[in-house]
């Protein structure tokens, strides 16, 4: 370690490389988003409320991995800003399903436009090959089962 400079020290570890992208793609992601009014948490579930059918906020809350308080408050948020509705459900009146309203579609289709352009400048520096590699490499890591060692 001696003769490497402090910062070729961290610019070579996993957890700080990883950090610090993730700070600028936040950073640019709120950017993106701040037109429709809308953050990234708020776009992920309206993505994943885009369904043919409508899902239940547990269904929902479980596709994007979050438990249900957190679901309930997002939604909430999401219902204020007339982005998606609740209905009971017509099979389980003990459970509402959530879509999304008109104003909701047209937002998801608007901030999905805004966040896939801001992820193609985010990316820019790197050749479209290596773009490529590191969004497979990253759909890897993330849909592999956790080793339990770790």
């Amino acid at each position: 370690m001696t003769g490497e400079s402090s910062s070729e020290v961290l610019t070579s570890r996993l957890g700080y490389l990883l950090k610090h992208a993730y700070l600028r793609l936040t950073e640019a992601s709120t950017q993106a988003l701040a037109p429709f009014g809308i953050d990234g948490r708020e776009l992920a579930v309206l993505a994943v409320l885009a369904t043919q059918y409508p899902l239940s906020q547990l269904e929902a809350a479980g596709r994007l991995g979050i438990d249900r308080t957190t679901m309930v408050a997002l939604l909430d948020t999401l219902e204020t800003k007339g982005l998606v509705e609740r209905h009971r459900s017509a099979q389980d009146r003990r459970r509402n399903t959530v879509q999304l309203t008109p104003t909701g579609q047209d937002c998801l289709r608007r901030a999905e436009q805004a966040r896939e352009e801001m992820e193609q400048r985010f990316l820019a520096p790197l050749p479209p090959s290596d773009a490529d590699r590191l969004i497979h490499a990253l759909q890897t890591i993330v849909t592999t089962p956790k080793n339990p060692g770790l």
